[in-house]
């Protein structure tokens, strides 16, 4: 028996992993072949469009089921082993109860807004409906639950102990409302305790909503709706194709022959080596969003490197930690991308406005860089022109796109998706083709299913969010804070300064993607009540949010760095102290002189 269960379960994983690849594949070709119909046949793909968003839809809830099965879901303690060691299997069952049940109700919840859809029909394309595509809802929630359920616990009275908690909260929703504040304090209580102990994020986001919707007597299939909608926004499909885009790089040989680029080309100043780390990491980090690939991808080359020329390892630890989130505010990052969605700013004024300031970071901590190899008296090659000539030959292809991703955008020949798409396929072309570093039988596949595992992992953290944020606007939480804000400050100065601490809070208790989702809506109308410019605005939540990466305790670059170099986490602490502050310091700047922000979009009329 035992083995044709196993047998039957690696089955579902090799269709899971196929299913992932085929709608990554889908998403990429389609909006190319859009481009190619109507710039030479003048033509359009009826459907797809649509087809790409609802495809979105399913990334999400098939990389989350993924990231199930990995047991990659976000958490916001990392690893969790400490809470084992301490009380045994045992110190699991709180988060177990609490992500197994919130996992049930939310897929109770979007079973009843599919139910809806069906009754209502609406066509995506041709016979398919929208109902059909909802489908992948419940049944994401389902799996997700069973998975959790499975690996956290795999003593049957444990199992039996989380059962009993489903019971419990399905009771207390059958009852329809708490309307008690007392137990939504406990209840939410128990979520800080379950995310303590390790339980996902988009179960502690997740179960804010159900709790605030059951105090109210609201409908749970609304946290359902607000998912649905993020998820298929029109903007939504760039963060999964440029992501699958930035591990095509990140798998390949591209990490080695950009890090011989620029070490050519900026290695003979002072400081060089740290340098070339800091200019190759932001390469990365504006595929990758901060996502902490580039740190995971890089750092088995670049720790080394810097050891080698007599780097110390806290000065190396804290350049890669800190450098593994400098290239956030150049195109094409995600957070930028979602947040323009969210406060729902022209993406391309946001991705102007983020050049500038993205400069302004990276100078100070190279400026920092360059005094380590001053005061270490650390050697450096001399510039050698055929070198920097040979390099650049090796690793044009790879140089350029972000050239191209500019061009076509703002030369108006593609839109944002169909740049995504577009950078995706020539990705995939050069490295697996021009390169050959990547081999289609072996190397495709489990690339594009790490990829879809951590789309899933972030985007089922917007989707659960957007639940929550839904209900903070009902609620009339942004104009009761945007009143009492008005009421206590009266400076445009002071207000920046306590934006920033207030975002540097968000940053160190939230991950971005969730931030943006539920404080954006909040700080928006803020913003504008006190004359500040939405792309501004959106700069200074993101430099916020960047620093956020690195600092405790669920800065998500500090856990990564731990993990890579094999480091406790109290040392990694202390090795990016220095660059908390020369990126705090970075961030004033930014806060105080908009000029810095707004000077790229005036002069490119936007």
């Amino acid at each position: 028996m035992q083995p044709l269960i196993t047998r039957a379960r690696e089955k579902i994983s090799r269709l899971e992993d196929w299913a992932a690849v085929a709608i990554l594949a889908v998403m990429a070709i389609l909006p190319c072949l859009e481009v190619i119909a109507r710039e030479i046949f003048h033509t359009t793909i009826i459907g797809s469009i649509v087809t790409v968003q609802h495809l979105t839809l399913w990334i999400s809830f098939v990389g989350a089921m993924l990231a199930a099965r990995q047991g990659r879901l976000l958490t916001l303690t990392g690893d969790t082993g400490w809470h084992l060691k301490r009380w045994g299997p045992w110190a699991n069952l709180p988060a177990d109860i609490v992500s197994v049940g919130v996992a049930v109700t939310l897929m109770a919840a979007s079973y009843r807004l599919m139910v809806i859809e069906h009754s209502f029909p609406r066509a995506i394309v041709g016979p398919i409906q929208i109902w059909m595509a909802q489908l992948i809802m419940p049944l994401g929630f389902a799996v997700m639950a069973w998975r959790i359920l499975r690996r956290s616990n795999p003593a049957w009275t444990y199992r039996l102990a989380v059962i009993g908690g489903i019971l419990l909260l399905g009771i207390i929703g059958a009852v329809g409302g708490l309307q008690d504040t007392g137990a939504v304090y406990l209840g939410f209580l128990g979520l800080l305790l379950a995310a303590v102990l390790g339980a996902p994020i988009f179960v502690l986001l997740g179960g804010a909503a159900i709790l605030l919707f059951w105090n109210d007597w609201g409908v749970l299939a609304a946290i359902s709706v607000e998912t649905y909608r993020i998820v298929v926004h029109p903007m939504l499909p760039t963060i999964p194709l440029f992501t699958m885009a930035g591990f095509f790089l990140a798998e390949s040989g591209a990490s080695k022959r950009l890090i011989r680029f620029f070490r050519a080309w900026f290695g003979w100043i002072p400081g060089g080596t740290p340098v070339v780390t800091i200019l190759v990491c932001a390469f990365f980090t504006s595929f990758t969003g901060g996502s902490g690939v580039t740190i995971l991808a890089l750092g088995g080359l670049l720790f080394p490197m810097l050891l080698r020329e007599n780097y110390s390892g806290r000065f190396s630890t804290g350049l890669l930690t800190a450098s593994g989130s400098l290239g956030l505010l150049f195109p094409p990052s995600l957070p930028v991308i979602l947040y323009a969605i969210r406060s729902q700013t022209p993406i391309n004024r946001l991705f102007l406005a983020g050049i500038l300031p993205g400069i302004v970071l990276i100078t100070l901590v190279a400026l920092w860089s360059v005094r380590q190899g001053v005061v270490q008296h650390v050697k450096r090659p001399p510039f050698r022109i055929k070198e920097a000539w040979e390099s650049f030959k090796a690793a044009k292809w790879e140089v350029i796109i972000p050239g191209i991703i500019l061009v076509g955008i703002f030369g108006g020949f593609v839109t944002i998706v169909e740049a995504a798409a577009v950078t995706v396929v020539y990705t995939f072309i050069i490295e697996a083709f021009v390169y050959k570093d990547l081999k289609l039988s072996k190397d495709i596949v489990p690339t594009m299913v790490q990829g879809a595992t951590l789309i899933g992992g972030v985007l089922i953290i917007m989707g659960t969010a957007m639940g929550l944020t839904s209900y903070l606007v009902d609620a009339q939480v942004p104009s009761r804070a945007l009143h009492w804000v008005q009421a206590h400050i009266d400076s445009k100065l002071v207000f920046l300064l306590a934006l920033n601490g207030a975002l540097l809070l968000v940053g160190a208790l939230m991950d971005i993607f969730s931030a943006i989702i539920v404080v954006v809506p909040i700080i928006v109308p803020m913003g504008l009540a006190y004359g500040i410019d939405p792309a501004h605005l959106g700069i200074i939540f993101l430099v916020n949010l960047e620093l956020g990466y690195l600092t405790p305790p669920v800065g998500m670059n500090l856990f990564l760095s731990s993990y890579r170099f094999k480091m406790p986490l109290p040392k990694v602490y202390r090795a990016v102290v220095p660059y908390l502050i020369i990126l705090a310091i970075g961030v004033l700047i930014i806060t105080y002189v908009p000029w810095i922000t707004l000077f790229i979009p005036s002069l490119m009329g936007y």
